[in-house]
């Protein structure tokens, strides 16, 4: 029987007063920034990179298209563009936010990958289909992205009234902490509050980047679609906004950690009640669990994910092929939690960092039966399920799935409040 302590050996702060020092955006590092853009203007587009706060509207809408009266206005579609397939949630956020339907299909492998578009044709005929068969709204789309190419700062700048001026400001200041040229990049920001600057009066703001091509493929698709984008969003900021409704996901004095499971990413984000504190994404996903099943057992990558759907780790293994996928699944997601360990020692390595409650889990790979409990076992930290349906009321005839967990980002996403 697997030991139930942790097999790491530097322990993580669990439920612990905070530091009164101010808590900062610190992201993982960027890559080494792209050769400069044709000098365009850096807002080109009609999205903006929304850093939604988690308890309070989204950024104004800058499009005219999805600025309209009447009820539609309120109404948003959280649309998820994953690997391996496509998640839309539709959302009604006049009063209490009600859930009035949500959609999953396929994906073609190869379209997207790594968080990115690679054929953005293929995209948009996947998405025009999607829409069609689910009959969402094609305007009023908030859009999430993921990758290791948009990242999230906190920065002072002088307070000042005027919203453009601000922005200008923002702007300017970004130059001095922003890892890419701000020609090769579409920015926003949202100020959080004023800071503490003695003699004068400053604002601490929230700013999200992203390189202008990877925003560009998204739009792209969706053009050629006839989607109407309303915002563009990170996946961190979605998911932290979906599961923060649990009653369970916010104890006294200890930080919200979500970790949504893709097919080829993970997202990690901390808040500490009102932003996203700090985000990464990390190069592993239920993937490398198939391909960890398919040399166990000598068997191809199809053949290998449907042993891994019917896998339990918290069960006894039926079979001697059972036992030794369930080995290696657990082998496999070491890897996971080392990244997952690292990264919440390097969050409480910093001034004013929270204690840890616990770890929500969301995504599809995260639905392995056990999976939840292994994590908690080599993580030596309260690891468990979240409920991406804490925030909204259920429409007439929506039904949360068996795996809810994989919609949790595009719920998040049709979240205003």
């Amino acid at each position: 029987m697997a030991p139930q302590t942790s097999i790491w050996k530097k322990e993580i702060r669990l439920r612990r007063r905070p530091a009164p020092a101010a808590l900062q955006v610190v992201p993982e590092a960027a890559p080494e920034p792209a050769a400069p853009a044709d000098g365009t203007s850096w807002w080109k587009k009609e999205v903006s990179l929304a850093p939604v706060r988690l308890g309070r509207p989204a950024l104004p809408v800058r499009s005219p298209r999805v600025a309209k009266p009447g009820r539609e206005a309120t109404r948003i579609v959280g649309l998820r563009i994953g690997s391996s397939q496509l998640a839309a949630a539709l959302v009604d956020n006049g009063g209490s936010a009600e859930l009035l339907r949500v959609a999953r299909t396929p994906l073609e492998r190869g379209i997207v990958a790594g968080g990115e578009v690679r054929d953005a044709g293929a995209l948009a005929d996947a998405l025009k289909r999607f829409f069609r068969q689910q009959r969402l709204p094609r305007r009023g789309v908030r859009l999430g992205v993921a990758t290791n190419r948009i990242g999230v700062r906190v920065l002072e700048v002088p307070a000042i009234d005027d919203e453009r001026q601000l922005a200008n400001a923002v702007r300017f200041r970004a130059q001095d902490v922003v890892p890419i040229p701000i020609t090769d990049a579409v920015l926003d920001h949202v100020v959080l509050g004023e800071a503490d600057t003695p003699g004068e009066r400053t604002l601490r703001v929230l700013i999200v980047f992203a390189h202008r091509e990877l925003v560009d493929g998204y739009v792209e698709a969706c053009k050629q679609a006839g989607i109407g984008l309303a915002g563009i969003d990170f996946d961190a900021f979605a998911l932290l906004r979906a599961l923060r409704g649990d009653p369970a996901a916010e104890p006294a004095a200890a930080a919200l950690v979500a970790v949504a499971i893709g097919h080829e990413r993970t997202i990690f984000a901390v808040s500490e009640g009102a932003v996203c504190d700090f985000a990464r994404v990390l190069d592993w996903g239920g993937a490398a669990l198939d391909a960890a099943i398919a040399r166990a057992l000598d068997v191809d990558l199809a053949e290998a994910e449907a042993i891994k759907r019917e896998l339990s780790l918290a069960t006894e293994a039926s079979s001697v092929a059972a036992e030794a996928a369930r080995t290696a699944v657990r082998q496999e997601l070491q890897v996971l939690a080392r990244e997952l360990l690292s990264s919440l020692q390097f969050y409480q390595s910093r001034p004013g960092s929270l204690a840890i409650g616990e770890v929500l889990l969301a995504g599809g790979a995260a639905q392995l039966e056990g999976l939840d409990a292994e994590l908690r076992r080599q993580l030596g930290v309260p690891v468990r399920l979240g409920d991406p349906f804490g925030r909204v009321e259920l429409g007439k005839g929506v039904e949360p799935p068996a795996d809810a967990g994989s919609l949790a980002i595009a719920v998040g996403l049709a979240l205003e409040v």
